[in-house]
């Protein structure tokens, strides 16, 4: 079994979930007592909010390339960037390292298309939504047609994000409004829609609606199972 590599801590209440489902997705791969090997570099995230806030992703991409860089002097085999939006600086941690990086977006992708689902919404932070570092690598490499919110719902969804649920809070009246905006993308014609922020998950799930919800953390985790142990999820 290869050993997952993990930069967490953004937040580290998505990244409690990410830990959660790859060791039950290894114990349900392999049976009896297995678990998961994994190397964790927690990152504090207050600086690395402000420097995403201050559009100084250059430092972003420093912090989290040392990061990556003890991930795999501590035996990592491959890597995950336990968050949506820091894979815009992806291509700087990917070149301080020699492992690989799972890409969450590939990983997405590659299960909507095995859904044959072309035409999908997409939820996260105002960064995920609006630029082409993820929404259009959705669209040029791996050929989908990607719906946003409209500019008042994205704010909606990128405030809740950083005021709610980064901090662990889950609120009624903000659920409703994550279901109002699914359920807008829906009937502009997304067939799916992708929970493109991993803390999304906290706040609704496929039983709040009839529109289907693909959960990037989920998505994620299972691919980085399927990778470590050889195996595709049953």
């Amino acid at each position: 079994m290869k050993t997952i590599g993990l930069i967490g801590g953004m937040s580290w209440e998505s990244t409690l979930n990410y830990y959660r489902a790859i060791n039950e997705g290894v114990k349900n791969a392999l049976g009896g007592l297995h678990s998961a090997k994994i190397v964790l570099y927690s990152v504090d995230f207050e600086p690395i909010e402000k420097l995403q806030q201050a559009g100084d992703w250059d430092g972003t991409a420093r912090i989290l390339s040392e990061a990556a860089k003890n991930v795999e002097s501590a035996g990592a085999d491959f890597l995950l960037i336990c968050t949506n939006t820091m894979h815009k600086v992806a291509p700087e941690i990917q070149g301080a390292i020699q492992i690989p990086l799972l890409h969450i977006a590939d990983a997405t992708a590659e299960t909507l298309a095995g859904e044959q689902i072309k035409t999908v919404g997409l939820l996260g932070t105002s960064f995920t939504m609006e630029q082409d570092f993820y929404r259009g690598r959705l669209r040029d490499t791996h050929g989908l047609n990607v719906l946003v919110p409209n500019d008042n719902d994205r704010k909606i969804v990128h405030d809740t994000i950083y005021q709610e649920l980064c901090l662990g809070k889950i609120r009624s009246d903000s659920k409703a409004a994550f279901l109002r905006i699914i359920g807008s993308l829906a009937d502009q014609g997304a067939e799916a829609v992708i929970l493109g922020c991993t803390e999304i998950g906290m706040l609704v799930n496929q039983s709040d609606t009839r529109v289907r919800l693909f959960d990037t953390t989920t998505v994620h985790a299972e691919k980085a199972v399927e990778y470590a142990t050889g195996k595709p999820m049953p």
